[in-house]
């Protein structure tokens, strides 16, 4: 198994303490990788250490065999694209939030292209993250770390997002998702769960 990250012995201070400690576990290059677990466990935590939106207190996080750290954090971003569970539309129409091959783009993520032309705070939420998912499309990343992708969709619009998740995975992209659902999970190669620490930091 070709390793994409590795997390290793990883500590991620909180307010109050540990989030995470002592956490290992290794995100292969090929296929869905879900990190489940409860609530405070430290999911979303772990997914922001991937492209360096937040930096661990003490272990590395290895990205292809380098401390991520090591990396120009844009370049690092790029190649590592993350998609927040509440879609970010920008100013301006879908074209606009998209750039460059946005029709194609569109069509890749289930949309109509002739939406390239409607205002993106137009859209509904479904249309929105699968649009947010075209933008990251877009800069062709290796990886795209999701957080919680569907939590805030309708169930018809959830089962379309969770069918390209698993098409993006399939076709060789890396795909790290967040999940709280463990349906949702059994659609992931390999499951990573977290557990929360005991009160004083401890595992």
């Amino acid at each position: 198994m070709t390793a994409r990250f590795e997390f290793r012995q990883v500590r991620v201070d909180g307010d109050d303490g540990p989030i995470v400690k002592g956490f290992s576990a290794v995100v292969p290059a090929q296929g869905l990788t879900a990190i489940v677990g409860p609530s405070g466990a430290g999911k979303t935590t772990l997914l922001r250490l991937l492209n360096r939106l937040d930096d661990p207190d003490e272990g590395v996080v290895l990205f292809e065999g380098r401390d991520v750290r090591d990396y120009d954090v844009l370049d690092l971003r790029r190649r590592v694209q993350s998609v927040g569970q509440v879609p970010v539309t920008f100013p301006g129409t879908v074209r606009d939030n998209i750039g460059a091959d946005t029709p194609a783009l569109l069509k890749q993520v289930g949309l109509d292209p002739g939406l390239a032309s409607r205002e993106a705070d137009r859209l509904s939420v479904g249309e929105a993250q699968r649009m947010a998912l075209a933008r990251s499309l877009a800069l062709r990343p290796e990886v795209l770390a999701l957080d919680e992708p569907t939590s805030a969709l309708d169930t018809s619009s959830k089962g379309g997002v969770e069918r390209l998740i698993r098409e993006l995975a399939d076709s060789g992209l890396t795909v790290v998702m967040v999940t709280h659902d463990p349906r949702q999970a059994e659609l992931a190669d390999q499951v990573i769960e977290v557990r929360p620490l005991p009160r004083g930091g401890d595992r």
